[in-house]
């Protein structure tokens, strides 16, 4: 007989965000009559606070509160990597459709009504736990298989990231973020094709950005790779290949996603030579096109 999967066991933690007492007091007791752990916030800059030091499970969060609201104390808290997979429901007195939207947009995955139906609640929070571990699942089997994924929007903001990726990208320093989030913007801004490459040389250690695809017309698929040092690069694509020194360097820049010119201005040759040396690429390659050779190039210095 297997062991117990230690996070299957334990209880399930919830935070809960409201101003008001007695909606608490109601909320809590039926959670933890539930088996469920209750952290209780009474504002949302509490509730950062906590998230600091702990990822609840699923997070419960009234809409209207004073100081912060709701939806800013739910777009804040989803900034925070470690709550990606952490579903948020608000609970509002407000029907309108304004306002559910409102909570949707910020991040919430569901909404109910005051006065709760804690019946109901319970309800909705199992299905939202479930399909945050089957999120949570997939993603570590990505991992497991090598496949460091991670999705952003146009804004270069991440959507989700698998486990490794998600521990490579998460910067305290948040001007790290904002630029990270300002080069992947301007890259997808000129339609990237699929197999290209962004190099992410501003990060402690240099990465490389594959685009993969775009789902949904919002949801740019990304690869992460960890770059290596250009020697070593150059060395592994040469042997890999039979390539000379040369048209290995080219490789390697365009598997960076680099343009005639600017592999011209990295090597200190003219394009026209750039071009020579990558003919030669292509045809040892057998491959007929700068797409193709840099997916070949990327698959090559992926496995190391």
């Amino acid at each position: 007989m297997s062991a117990p999967n230690l996070r299957d066991t334990r209880k399930t933690v919830v935070m809960v965000v409201d101003d008001a007492i007695d909606s608490i007091r109601m909320i809590s007791d039926a959670l933890e009559n539930a088996g469920m752990t209750v952290l209780v916030a009474l504002e949302g800059n509490q509730a950062l606070t906590i998230s600091q030091n702990i990822t609840p499970d699923i997070v419960l969060m009234d809409a209207i509160m004073p100081n912060m609201d709701g939806f800013e104390t739910c777009q804040q808290l989803k900034q925070n990597p470690d709550f990606i997979d952490t579903p948020i429901i608000f609970m509002t007195g407000l029907s309108d459709t304004e306002h559910v939207v409102m909570g949707l947009n910020s991040g919430g995955v569901d909404y109910v009504t005051k006065p709760i139906n804690t019946t109901e609640l319970l309800a909705r929070m199992q299905v939202h736990l479930a399909n945050a571990r089957m999120a949570r699942s997939a993603r570590q089997a990505l991992d497991t298989a090598g496949q460091n994924l991670f999705a952003v929007e146009q804004s270069g903001d991440i959507l989700w990231a698998t486990p490794q990726v998600h521990h490579r990208l998460t910067f305290r320093d948040t001007d790290h973020q904002h630029q990270l989030s300002q080069r992947l913007k301007e890259w997808l801004s000129h339609n990237p094709e699929n197999g290209h490459s962004l190099t992410l040389d501003f990060l402690p250690e240099p990465h490389s950005v594959e685009f993969l695809s775009l789902v949904n017309s919002r949801e740019y698929l990304l690869r992460l790779h960890e770059v290596q040092h250009p020697s070593i690069a150059t060395a592994a694509l040469r042997e890999k290949f039979g390539l000379t020194g040369r048209e290995s360097d080219v490789l390697l820049w365009i598997g960076n996603g680099k343009t005639n010119r600017e592999i011209g201005q990295i090597l200190d040759m003219s394009p026209r030579t750039v071009n020579k040396h990558l003919e030669q690429v292509f045809r040892k390659l057998g491959v007929e096109n700068r797409t193709s050779a840099a997916a070949l190039a990327i698959k090559c210095l992926a496995r190391g």
